[in-house]
């Protein structure tokens, strides 16, 4: 069978090593060596760099360490990958400007569409332009994560002008956000109909603008998010809204304070049932936007309620006192 016949048949990827070429590949590093003739049954390996000629006798194929062709072959797909990348930004930036374009020669210039927006800069202008448009609506979900005074003045001044056009404002934060003066202070501004609530948990930042156009965060820091007017999709986020927005507590203008049950707070009822799910004391304050201090004092105080005196025993504790159940039941 001649080289090229021998190529066609064993024509795979370059991140591939078929079962021949693993084969005659183990047997050269176990050898040390194998024929020439032999690494034609096997091209890939020589395609690869895993075989090349002996110095000594070029009759015979040597193998490269494992460890040298390893970080070589994953170099070369990293770099490929990576080009991929860069084709892929140049495309997005060449159909930035393009996708802007309305005429009629468009076709279908109001089709449902789905945006990446990349960096801070970009998706507040397009945040704002939306606001800007708006007449009826805002209905916003934003996790708490240390707002900043600054974002929160630039925030007041587009709220209060979307209120001025007689739309109204409903928000939802998580329950430590009412405790934060600066969120707080903003409400006691704002002029106009806008309600907010809190919950224990809620969805990462969503804002949906007049029913037509939502935001959703698209990355933990926020840098990317989409923009989306597909009305499939603005209906789920508003159902979802809904939804939470009936199981919240009150925060603005009328704020509702749960009451405690058994000596355990609202904070520690949610801190419980995290608890009783296996949830490490990290994971239970992000879940509930508090730092991790103040996570533990909410457990360590439910412990001391509970009589508890160590990790394994609270959650058992919990179990039994039934502080659960009886919290479903109420709600």
């Amino acid at each position: 069978m001649s080289s090229r016949e021998n190529r066609e048949l064993h024509a795979h990827g370059a991140e591939e090593l078929c079962e021949a070429g693993m084969s005659l590949y183990a047997r050269a590093l176990r050898e040390g060596s194998v024929r020439g003739v032999d690494g034609e049954a096997a091209p890939c390996l020589l395609d690869l760099g895993l075989l090349h000629p002996d110095t000594d006798d070029e009759k015979r194929l040597v193998p490269t360490a494992p460890t040298v062709a390893l970080p070589r072959l994953l170099r070369t797909f990293n770099e490929r990958i990576a080009e991929e990348r860069r084709r892929e930004t140049r495309l997005a930036e060449a159909f930035e400007p393009l996708m802007r374009i309305e005429g009629s020669h468009t076709a279908v210039t109001d089709a449902p569409t789905i945006r990446v927006l990349r960096g801070k800069g970009q998706i507040d202008l397009a945040i704002t332009e939306a606001l800007a448009k708006a007449s009826e609506e805002l209905l916003a979900i934003q996790p708490h994560n240390g707002l900043a005074a600054k974002t929160l003045g630039t925030a007041l001044e587009r709220d209060q002008a979307l209120l001025d056009r007689g739309a109204r404002i409903r928000t939802l934060y998580q329950h430590p956000v009412r405790h934060t003066p600066p969120v707080v202070a903003r409400y006691e501004l704002l002029r106009g109909d806008v309600e907010a609530r809190t919950l224990d948990e809620v969805t990462e930042r969503l804002l949906v603008i007049d029913r037509a156009v939502a935001f959703v965060a698209a990355s933990k820091d926020r840098t990317v998010a989409l923009e989306v007017r597909t009305p499939a999709l603005i209906t789920f986020f508003v159902t979802t809204f809904d939804r939470l927005w009936r199981l919240a507590t009150p925060m603005y203008p009328e704020a509702v304070h749960p009451p405690s049950l058994n000596g355990v707070t609202p904070r520690q009822h949610a801190i419980a049932a995290l608890l009783v799910e296996g949830h490490t004391d990290a994971a239970i304050a992000d879940r509930l936007g508090l730092n991790i201090r103040t996570a533990r004092v909410h457990i360590a105080k439910l412990a001391a309620t509970l009589g508890s005196e160590s990790r394994a025993q609270l959650g058992y504790l919990i179990g039994r006192s039934g502080i659960l159940e009886a919290r479903d039941r109420e709600t």
